[in-house]
């Protein structure tokens, strides 16, 4: 669905993205992720043909976005970070104007107005004015204005940004509602939302690619192994020593409370078997002993930290 091929966009000199290449398969969910600055705007503008790209080429269902804006247009739903709203139209009077503008045959527009609206879970303030509803109200009209027309791609840029918990909830499901009909490619700072929604995740860093895989694959397999938790009761700086001394271990560090201990692990490596015997072996109780995953934050540091160590070396 998206191929994109040695994108570049230089700013007067300033590279805001560089050689970046990377694919979306039909049907998928894919997270784009990086810090502010990275990048994501910049090459979903090109995608979405909002701005030429300096070099390189983006494909949209087989269309070249440059040489064939019109064709690929059709098949894009963008919703920006900054959702682009008539406050003072009703909803369903901007939904039908945006189905208008996107070409839908006017003895359609009515029904594709509501279907959006079904989709959305707008059918209560469809009359409402825009600008006297609340931040996630606004936020599913806009989802459903790139619904419009029913494109194969949808392209969400900070779809749940300033949303409450319960707002996110909302959206995160919408969006999963739609993985049976659309492809999505979406940014978001919020990460634990896109272990959640996402098959999938792109990394990118000061304009360039880092990691692309799903999220199980890079918390299970970057450096730094995984965390294990533990609570033992015991002299504290005695059990810290002995911990630093079993093999595979290549750090011990204090949790939360007296007695927690976060430990991390080699890749590959299962040591809580032999942390039990140590405890055992020295006459202390063991309380608790659990493995903890590399969560998505933590790769996603890992990754930008390792981008900028590397540019300074």
């Amino acid at each position: 669905m998206i191929h994109v091929e040695h994108l570049t966009k230089d700013y007067g000199g300033i590279e805001a993205i560089r050689d970046v290449d990377f694919d979306v398969e039909k049907g998928e969910i894919v997270g784009f992720l990086g810090p502010n600055g990275a990048g994501k705007t910049t090459t979903m503008k090109i995608l979405t043909g909002f701005m030429p790209p300096t070099s390189g080429k983006a494909v949209i269902d087989g269309f070249n976005v440059l040489e064939q804006s019109i064709e690929t247009r059709q098949r894009i739903g963008y919703l920006a970070e900054s959702v682009p709203l008539y406050g003072v139209m009703t909803v369903e009077r901007f939904l039908g104007f945006v189905a208008e503008a996107k070409g839908v045959e006017s003895k359609e527009r009515s029904r594709e107005v509501g279907r959006v609206c079904e989709a959305c879970g707008l059918e209560g303030v469809r009359k409402r004015i825009i600008s006297h509803l609340s931040k996630g109200y606004r936020q599913r009209v806009g989802l459903a204005q790139a619904l419009i027309s029913n494109p194969p791609l949808l392209i969400l840029d900070e779809p749940t940004i300033g949303l409450d918990p319960t707002q996110i909830v909302e959206i995160r499901n919408l969006i999963l509602g739609l993985r049976e009909s659309h492809t999505v490619l979406l940014s978001s700072h919020i990460l634990p939302e896109v272990s959640q929604v996402c098959e999938r995740v792109i990394i990118i860093n000061k304009g360039r690619i880092v990691a692309t895989d799903s999220p199980r694959s890079l918390q299970s397999g970057r450096k730094g192994g995984d965390l294990i938790r533990l609570e033992v009761r015991g002299p504290q700086s005695e059990i810290a020593r002995v911990l630093t001394e079993v093999p595979g271990i290549t750090n011990v560090a204090q949790d939360r409370g007296p007695g927690e201990f976060e430990v991390r692990v080699e890749p590959g490596k299962d040591v809580r078997p032999v942390i039990a015997q140590q405890v055992v072996n020295n006459g202390w109780e063991l309380l608790e002993i659990h493995r903890v995953a590399l969560s998505l934050e933590d790769v996603f540091v890992q990754l930008v930290t390792e981008e900028e160590e590397g540019e300074q070396s």
